[in-house]
Parts: C-alpha cells; structure tokens; sequence
C-alpha cells in the first residue's frame, strides 16, 4: 500500500510505493527526503537531471522472469569519459532490482548480503585492492572477468531510493562479467561494501511499456 506525505518543503503530496525504501525525491522541489517513525526529513536538494537519451523513465513497466515490475527510482552516476543510470525496479511482492545502463546495453541486477559472497578476491577487492582489467574472478565457483573498474561521483538522483544519493557522492565501482551473461558489481564507499549479482538483459525481453518518447525516435515494435 503507498504512503502519502506531504513534503516538508513544498507542501506538495509525496508518494512512498514501497515501505522498504526509506528515501524518496520531491518530484515538485527536488528535496531529498527520508522517513523514519520520528517523521519525514529533508537532506539538501537534488541537483535538476542532466539531459540524456534514455528509453527508460520513472513509472515504465515490465516482465522479468514472470513477475511484474515497474521503475520507480534513478541515480546518475558519472565519470571522467561519461555518465550511466542506475534504474530501480519495484516488484509485486515488494522486491527490488537494479537496471544498469551504458552504452545501450543493461544489466539487471539484484542486490546480496556481501558476507553470502564467496570469492576471496572480491573480499579483497573491496578491502581497498585495486583489480586488473580482464582479471578472472570466482564468486561462488563461478569464473567472472573484472570489465571495469573506476571512481564514480553520483550527479542526481530521481523517484524513490533505498538510500539517500547526494550529488557530489563519490564510490568505488567494479563491474564483472561472465561469458554466459552473467554479470555482477560490487561498490565500495569507505567501510561500506555492497554487492550486485545478475545478468545482461535487452529491454526487449523485459516487455516495457511506457517508454520514454523521444523525439526523431520511433518506438520499437515490442513497446509501441
């Protein structure tokens, strides 16, 4: 059931789709909120979202495996050669997932207790050791290739959150991938460590509807 509260700032009705998810932007003011049993509080203002050409937006919704989802939150993250989104998708039992985006292609990712994941190499990752490029990683038996690793700063954010995003927020990311799809990622912000496991999808086979319209663009056939 999705909670209404006013904003603090603005006055304006905010809408809380999940009882899980604690932070949640005003899409009025942009004032990042978080609500708690004391109340609703305001942490700062959301920087306005850059233009881009996402196909994706806020209340698109789809099919993963069955199971119905809809998109209710983004962080743009950026770095020195470009920028990528990070999509959450609200399930119909209350889960959540992450859909990466860069470059045209996406993952979908779920998050995992970083203590489950088994593989030395992403403990040590993530103890502060810098992987190598194209390094093979076993997480759980399974061989996975470091593809990427970089500082990231997040530039804004949009919708509802697990965790506040303010622009300026500075993490250590690692993607892997594996030859079959799979793909995992791991992010490190000082002591806290999180861990992402899934794998490549194409919009496609997630059946979207209410895609973003842009321009010059016509819908594919699978989501017009």
């Amino acid at each position: 059931m999705s909670l209404h509260l006013p904003c603090p700032h603005c006055g304006a009705d905010v809408v809380f789709r999940s009882p899980a998810l604690p932070s949640r932007v005003c899409d009025s003011c942009r004032t990042m909120l978080v609500r708690s049993d004391a109340g609703i509080a305001q942490f700062g203002i959301a920087a306005v979202l850059p233009f881009d050409v996402s196909p994706v937006q806020i209340g698109m919704r789809g099919t993963d495996d069955g199971a119905s989802f809809e998109v209710i939150g983004r962080v743009r993250w950026s770095w020195t050669d470009g920028a990528w989104n990070e999509w959450l998708l609200l399930f119909e039992d209350g889960g959540t997932a992450w859909l990466g985006e860069a470059m045209g292609q996406f993952m979908l990712l779920r998050e995992r207790p970083f203590a489950e994941v088994r593989s030395r190499t992403v403990k040590d990752v993530m103890k502060g050791e810098a992987p190598k490029l194209g390094h093979d990683v076993q997480i759980d038996g399974r061989k996975l290739t470091v593809s990427d690793a970089r500082w990231a700063l997040c530039v804004t954010a949009e919708g509802e959150l697990p965790f506040t995003a303010p622009s300026g927020w500075r993490v250590y990311s690692v993607d892997l991938r594996g030859a079959a799809g799979e793909c995992a990622n791991l992010q490190r912000d000082g002591a806290r460590v999180s861990f992402y496991q899934g794998r490549y999808v194409t919009l496609a086979e997630l059946a979207p509807r209410g895609m973003r319209v842009i321009e010059g663009w016509a819908l594919p056939d699978y989501a017009a």
